[in-house]
Parts: structure tokens; C-alpha cells; sequence
């Protein structure tokens, strides 16, 4: 509970010219724009986070699912609540690296997915895809990875338009379990 809560803004020294706006201040992004669990370089054993999540237990590496080629994990930088990738156990980049069996599977789990967030959480539509190499946005260009963002209608407001902030109504750990709960079986 905050005990010193005003009504006023109040005035911190360095945070730029004082003007009637509060600032909504999401530190955890700077991670991100730092490069924090990036990988070094191209290689498996390069630092990739893709390939040393499934070590983890479910919980601690945010896994909603395992499959026999491909697992599912939440984005710990997501676009939206929910926000999840299929990624092929294999350290592959590219797309048209994948064998069959690893293309099906990432198809199968594309499918499950979407399934388990509008049994989780009643979503609308979805924005799905792959960014092949740093050029088209990729974040971790050595592991292929395939977003699945679940959307809602009206879920775009002023926060991320005009704040540059996204505001999530639950935690990882929490959304991890509830899409793990609605998981299709099979």
C-alpha cells in the first residue's frame, strides 16, 4: 500500500521539462532494447534461449507445452497478453530448414495454441507469424520461432499509441498456467 500517494504529480528531478503528464515508466523493456538473452552468435551453444528453455522446468522456462519437434513458450517481451511462440526444439534459423515432421508439428501447435487462448482468454483474432532474420525484425535470428499474438476487439489504445506502453493485466507465471490449463490434449 502506498502511503505517500498524492493527488499531484510528483516532481522528480531529471525526468525532462515538467509538463501535466505522469509518466508510466515499464523498466523491464530495457532489457530488451539492451539485448539481454540474446545469443552471441549464430550457434546452438552461443547463448541461444531457445535451446537452454527446455532444460527448464515448465514453470521457470514459461513452457505451456512439449511436443516431440516443438514446444510452446510464452514471449517475455509480449505485444499482448497471452502473447506466445512455437519454436522447433532443433537450433534451425530458417523455415525452409525444418523437416517435415518439425513443419507439421509447428503447424499442429500453431493450431493449439490458438485454441488455448480462446479457450483461456476469449480471444478474437490472432496475429501470427515468422520473422526470417534480423533484417525483417527478428529478435533471436538463429532459432526460428513463430509468433502466435492473440488480439481482441478494441485491445489498441492511447498506452501503446500515444505512451509507447503496453499495459498487461497479469503476470507470465499466471498466464503460463492458465494457457497450459487450456491446452488441447492430443
Amino acid at each position: 500500500m502506498l502511503l505517500t500517494m498524492t493527488s499531484e504529480p510528483e516532481q522528480q528531478i531529471g525526468v525532462g521539462t515538467p509538463d501535466a503528464f505522469q509518466r508510466l515508466w515499464t523498466p523491464h523493456r530495457m532489457a530488451y532494447i539492451q539485448g539481454e538473452n540474446k545469443p552471441s552468435g549464430p550457434g546452438a551453444d552461443d547463448g541461444c534461449p531457445f535451446c537452454s528453455i527446455p532444460s527448464k522446468s515448465d514453470e521457470d522456462g514459461l513452457i505451456i507445452a512439449r511436443g516431440e519437434k516443438v514446444f510452446a513458450v510464452l514471449n517475455l517481451y509480449p505485444y499482448n497478453g497471452g502473447h506466445l511462440m512455437t519454436v522447433p526444439f532443433r537450433h534451425v534459423a530458417d523455415y525452409t530448414e525444418l523437416d517435415e515432421a518439425e513443419t507439421a508439428e509447428l503447424a499442429v501447435f500453431t493450431k493449439r495454441a490458438m485454441t488455448a487462448l480462446r479457450t483461456a482468454s476469449g480471444a478474437h483474432g490472432f496475429n501470427i507469424g515468422l520473422n526470417q532474420g534480423s533484417a525483417a525484425g527478428a529478435g533471436i535470428a538463429a532459432h526460428l520461432h513463430q509468433h502466435v499474438v492473440p488480439r481482441w476487439g478494441g485491445d489498441t489504445n492511447f498506452m501503446p499509441v500515444v505512451g509507447h506502453t503496453k499495459v498487461l493485466p497479469q503476470l507470465l507465471a499466471d498466464t503460463r498456467a492458465m494457457l497450459a490449463e487450456a491446452w488441447p490434449k492430443g
